[in-house]
């Protein structure tokens, strides 16, 4: 995995959390000149893309293009990846992205049998399918343990578990207090 700030981490795992991988608003704490240092390294190490922002939509705008457009931040497939988390389909561009077929100028190639999304398995050997082990485990997992194992900071283990598990996997996560152990998190046995 690459390796990744902190900060760089809670950016792209609250874009996780968002259907269209909004990368904004950007953490309170990160302002002005240091908002741009860490957002052009994000961008020169792709994990982020600049795309027009739909003011209609009330997307959040980064910057402003000398034309009076909007530009807002996505998070791109590598920049899921720096984080452990698999993008959905690695052939499609995150919305917005400029360089996508809009969906009212991309050919219709859905058939019958492909109305229903497949369902999505993790690879092997990743630290994803490493903390879904663990979960599925008879006794569950804790943030630390899970942190232990795969090297990531808490909140990448949290964002992990409801941006990969619950929103994209469709798995449901559960957790209860353990005397001793503190909060465990199980998932049921596959």
């Amino acid at each position: 995995m690459t390796k990744i700030s902190d900060t760089q981490a809670i950016i792209l795992s609250a874009a996780a959390q968002r259907e269209d991988r909004i990368a904004l608003p950007l953490p309170d704490s990160l302002r002005g000149s240091a908002a741009a240092k860490v957002v052009g390294a994000m961008l020169a190490k792709g994990f982020l893309q600049e795309v027009d922002a739909d003011m209609r939509k009330g997307e959040p705008m980064w910057r402003e293009t000398g034309d009076g457009h909007g530009v807002t931040l996505i998070a791109t497939d590598a920049g899921l990846a720096a984080i452990g988390i698999e993008p959905e389909d690695a052939n499609t561009a995150p919305v917005g992205a400029t360089d996508a077929p809009s969906e009212e100028h991309a050919p219709d190639t859905t058939t019958e049998t492909e109305a229903a999304p497949k369902a999505r398995t993790p690879r092997e050997g990743t630290k994803q399918a490493t903390m879904i082990a663990m979960l599925r485990a008879p006794d569950g997992a804790t943030i630390e343990e899970i942190m232990a194992a795969t090297g990531w900071q808490s909140h990448t283990v949290r964002g992990a578990m409801a941006g990969a598990l619950k929103k994209k996997l469709g798995l449901e996560v559960t957790s209860e207090k353990v005397e001793n152990r503190g909060r465990v998190y199980k998932l049921p046995a596959a």
